[in-house]
């Protein structure tokens, strides 16, 4: 298989499950994106390389779409491929199998930031030989910029915690959505209700941060919102069967 489509297998072990024997959201989140990290890394514009020119991906939207949860034990394998490159901007696929059978699929929208600017800019690293599948959708849906505007209502406070920072020095993008399911009627996350999860992340947030979580049931499921001081940081749409 040619550079330009990549796949991993992971082993779902049980500190990555709920107490129903299947991935926790947000580890099944993170497995995208390590994965994502991994082709990066061997098609030479992951976080090393990129790092000598203080850049680096940060994920702006994502959208999953689940027929079936992992379980503990499975033996995923993680196809990814890039459906668009270009400037400061990429999209990226990704198929997530279990004995040959697709269990999820997912797009996702990323950004080239600097890290020392904190502004996005073009990629600093030439991806000529990179070949892109522009007519290779994964999911049934593109990710959208999602409505913030909806109507949600307070329901906790929490403050940006060490465990939540990643390397680049801000809370780590799995991090909100656990903030959220945590927050979430637990029935809804444990009996397989839910049949996608969008995302977009909006602003960083540091250490320390004091945050509002907030959330309403929609006609499609549930919306949620992380705010500081009033303004959206990141924004979760689920949709129920």
């Amino acid at each position: 298989m040619e550079k330009s489509v990549f796949e991993k297998e992971w082993e779902i072990y049980f500190t990555q499950c709920y107490s129903n024997g299947r991935i926790r959201f947000s580890d099944l989140s993170n497995i995208l994106q390590l994965t994502a990290g991994e082709h990066a890394n061997a098609v030479g514009f992951g976080f090393k390389e990129m790092a000598k020119h203080n850049q680096t991906w940060v994920l702006s939207r994502i959208r999953i779409e689940i027929a079936r949860l992992p379980k503990w034990m499975d033996h995923v394998k993680v196809k990814t491929w890039v459906q668009e490159l270009e400037g400061a901007r990429s999209t990226r696929n990704f198929e997530i199998t279990v004995n040959g059978q697709i269990y999820v699929t997912a797009t996702s929208y990323w950004a080239v930031i600097n890290t020392v600017k904190r502004s996005s800019e073009t990629l600093a690293i030439s991806t000529e030989d990179f070949t892109t599948y522009p007519d290779r959708p994964a999911t049934q849906q593109p990710f959208s910029k999602l409505d913030i505007s909806q109507t949600v209502k307070n329901i906790d406070e929490y403050s940006v915690k060490l465990s939540d920072l990643d390397i680049v020095n801000h809370a780590n993008n799995v991090k909100y959505l656990d903030w959220c399911m945590d927050r979430l009627p637990i029935e809804l996350v444990l009996t397989n209700q839910i049949r996608s999860l969008e995302m977009n992340y909006l602003r960083e947030l540091r250490y320390n941060d004091n945050v509002e979580i907030n959330g309403d049931a929609t006609d499609q499921g549930y919306f949620m919102t992380v705010t500081k001081q009033q303004r959206i940081h990141f924004a979760l749409a689920i949709e129920t069967k």
